[in-house]
């Protein structure tokens, strides 16, 4: 999502992506005409191609008629939806292979959930990608002054649909390690994950305009984002309280990006001014 967010989009398909992907993984993973160790690799890909499939549509579709991410992963979120009640006809997968399941409640050192480990490896590559890469210093100039970029040559559709084909292939990444986690799959999963994404970029400082924000920043709003959860279920508050209060975080933190964005585009102007005068 920060990729996303970063160019100046949003994808609200995510959750539903999880749901499809991991319905679909473990389809493939109680098939018994498949042995075990050849339906675990073909879930995860089935999983991947997935998810890689539905974001590479969300951002061509958007690209080639113009049309705004949000409504273009809006209908896509209840097709991928759609499908998932379709596919399982709204039934609940379990009884997955213990060798499979066995990854999700592995934990290293004792204390570490092999799960986190995959995610933090998946954060320090999305860092280098956006730090470290010609990719990734396009991805911020497309969120920045997508005109310049255009201008100087490339193609900012290439780099715009790779950036929500990224989103899907994480969300299919989310439908393995949830099903591996939890042991079952059904199309009723990931249902506000997509909110949950946006609020984690968002609070962890990325601009809803695009342009800027960092893999850093998301680790940490996702974290501030699970201690409150956690926090709030300790003080036994309901779920529905948690959600609106997670609700709640989101809109100050989109006021407070406004006010800093508006801030820094004061300063510039002074500077240029200043600048100016002096010459």
């Amino acid at each position: 999502m920060t990729f996303v967010i970063l160019i100046g989009g949003i994808d609200l398909s995510v959750g539903s992506v999880v749901a499809l992907s991991a319905v679909v993984a473990a389809t493939i993973l109680v098939s018994k005409s498949i042995p075990t160790s050849a339906a675990i690799p073909l879930s995860i890909l089935a999983s991947l191609g997935i998810g890689i499939i539905i974001g590479f549509l969300n951002g061509a579709i958007t690209e080639r008629w113009k049309i705004h991410s949000f409504v273009i992963t809006l209908g896509m979120m209840n097709i991928a939806r759609g499908a998932a009640l379709e596919y399982t006809h709204a039934t609940t997968i379990y009884q997955l292979p213990k060798v499979f399941v066995k990854f999700g409640s592995i934990q290293i050192l004792g204390f570490i959930p092999a799960i986190f480990i995959v995610a933090l490896i998946l954060i320090i590559v999305g860092h280098f990608i956006l730090t470290r890469t010609v990719f990734g210093r396009f991805i911020y100039t497309i969120g920045n002054n997508e005109e310049a970029v255009r201008l100087s040559g490339h193609n900012t559709a290439i780099y715009k649909v790779s950036a929500f084909a990224i989103c899907g292939l994480m969300a299919g990444i989310a439908g393995v390690i949830y099903i591996a986690r939890m042991s079952v799959a059904n199309a009723g999963i990931g249902v506000g994950y997509e909110l949950n994404a946006i609020a984690a970029v968002i609070i962890g400082g990325t601009s809803f305009s695009g342009g800027k924000g960092s893999m850093t920043g998301t680790f940490l709003g996702a974290c501030l984002i699970g201690i409150l959860n956690n926090g709030l279920i300790l003080r036994g508050v309901s779920p529905f309280i948690r959600q609106m209060i997670v609700g709640l975080v989101l809109i100050i933190a989109v006021i407070v990006d406004r006010y800093r964005r508006n801030i820094s585009n004061a300063m510039q102007d002074k500077m240029v001014k200043n600048q100016v005068y002096k010459e």
